[in-house]
């Protein structure tokens, strides 16, 4: 079946021309006049399109309700930028395009875009690497460079980002896809026995080797080996695993013949090798074998604009798998979700899902359905920071106290920001929303205000929190120019809670 393309007409010369290549190269196209018909195609199509085209109309605000549609649907979306744009890249991430062309932009260009948009999502549906933001692309982007050839990878992410997904994904993409992947957790193995499970053993070598076992190494040749967490290595296995790197050949424990196997190496780490490294706690040498390319996994708050997709994703997964009727997630519960810092990051995220699947019980996930730890958000951020054996052996108790005062410390400031925003106002002088800070007296209030303009949200006798509220919301749209992503950025708020402020002062 050919792949779906709706092409908008805003720029109609742009549209009949990209249009006609498209069909050329075997897309099924439509081409659809308006915002409104592509968000119906959107909605109503038995199959959503593959990929949408918009041919201008950027800057209007119809054009950023599409996008986040298309961002809702995981629909890859294409924009052409006016030649006149000072900085189309700016645009292109502010709007949440998964990729732009400058105009004139030639079809043939288009086409080709469009297919490498479209089998990027093929290899997120494969890989289960889901995201929308700029930064989940930049990371498909680099598995698509990176998997034709045989070099080394570094992947790089917090736990939970989704480490093994990205190296399952470089290596089917690889022409080794046809051969074996193996995957070996570092720091689920005892050192006594991690150097067995990679390079295999004889016969007889140790007590309990009643007979010969091929490592992960063998058993991955001409293939991919995929090495999580190989910070916690040992030095010894460190050693080998130099070895291997350089030359390809290794011996089995209790061997004397070299073996060689043709396998590509892609490890994983959830702590800065490079600190490993100043530490004396990782080789050098094996940390410039490892780093040959490297891939950096940001951490789900750092691509929050992503946490809408994967909570639908979940929530149908879950509901199939659990055989539950589901309705979905309130927009407060998912405000929440959004604005959660979830350092377990995508496990967590998909964890919680489930259990809430399973146990709310009107059938839709609600606010007062999260657990507590969520939605107070510093829950998770006082999660108990793991002090590994390694650090104590390297610097001793003076380390383990130093980490643990921080961790109070950290949990103090919490504890401090949480009594201030629970305390009531006792007198409130200014809000600032933009330009300098300065004091005001309420009893000058008026002709500060006068003075003020821009930004500046004065405060005066009789306003209610919600008034203050309110006109900080339009002074803050007034200075981003009506821009809502750009306002809810500056007011520290989600762009839905913006939205829904916005509905309720009527200011929309």
């Amino acid at each position: 079946m050919a792949d779906r393309i709706l092409v908008t007409t805003d720029d109609l010369e742009h549209a009949v021309r990209i249009n006609a290549q498209l069909e050329a190269a075997g897309f099924d196209t439509a081409m659809v006049s308006s915002f409104d018909d592509v968000r119906q195609a959107v909605r109503g199509r038995a199959l959503p399109p593959d990929c949408i085209i918009l041919t201008g109309g950027l800057h209007e605000t119809p054009a950023q309700q599409l996008l986040t549609s298309a961002r809702d649907h995981a629909i890859s979306t294409l924009g052409l930028v006016e030649s006149t744009e000072q900085d189309p890249k700016g645009l292109a991430r502010e709007l949440g395009l998964t990729a732009w062309l400058a105009k004139p932009a030639d079809p043939q260009e288009v086409v080709n875009t469009t297919r490498r948009l479209i089998e990027r999502r093929k290899l997120q549906q494969r890989t289960g690497i889901l995201g929308e933001s700029a930064p989940i692309q930049e990371v498909l982007v680099k598995i698509e460079q990176m998997a034709p050839v045989t070099s080394t990878v570094l992947i790089e992410g917090e736990s939970g980002t989704g480490k093994e997904l990205v190296a399952k994904g470089i290596h089917d993409l690889s022409p080794r896809r046809a051969k074996p992947f193996i995957a070996v957790n570092c720091a689920a193995l005892p050192e006594t026995l991690l150097e067995s499970e990679l390079f295999g053993h004889e016969k007889g070598s140790f007590t309990g080797a009643a007979e010969r076992r091929l490592g992960r190494f063998e058993l991955a040749d001409g293939g991919t080996i995929f090495l999580d967490e190989v910070g916690e290595c040992p030095p010894a296995t460190q050693v080998k695993l130099l070895r291997v790197l350089e030359d390809r050949t290794f011996f089995r424990v209790g061997g004397i013949q070299p073996i060689k196997v043709d396998v590509r190496v892609i490890a994983a780490t959830n702590r800065s090798l490079k600190d490993a490294v100043a530490l004396g706690q990782f080789r050098d040498d094996l940390f410039y074998r490892l780093n040959v390319l490297a891939i950096y996994l940001p951490p789900l708050r750092e691509r929050r604009s992503d946490i809408p997709l994967l909570v639908r994703r979940f929530i149908a997964e879950f509901a199939a798998q659990h055989e539950r009727q589901f309705k979905g997630i309130t927009p407060e519960a998912l405000e929440i979700l959004i604005e959660a810092d979830w350092p377990g990051n995508v496990r967590q995220l998909r964890n919680l899902i489930e259990s809430m699947v399973v146990l709310a019980p009107e059938g839709e996930i609600r606010a007062a359905d999260i657990p507590r730890d969520i939605r107070e958000r510093g829950g998770a951020r006082a999660l108990p920071v793991r002090i590994s054996s390694t650090s104590r052996d390297v610097a001793g108790q003076e380390v383990e106290f130093i980490l643990r005062s921080l961790v109070e410390l950290k949990l103090q400031i919490e504890e401090l920001r949480r009594r201030i925003e629970e305390r009531p106002a006792q007198r409130v002088e200014m809000i600032e929303v933009g330009g300098g800070a300065h004091t005001v007296d309420p009893l000058d209030a008026e002709p500060a205000a006068e003075e003020a303009g821009g930004g500046a949200v004065i405060y005066q006798s009789g306003m209610t929190m919600a008034d203050v509220e309110r006109a900080a919301i339009e002074a803050t749209l007034k200075d981003t120019r009506g821009n809502r992503r750009k306002a809810a950025e500056v007011l520290g708020i989600g762009e839905r809670t913006l939205y829904r402020k916005l509905k309720e002062y009527q200011l929309a």
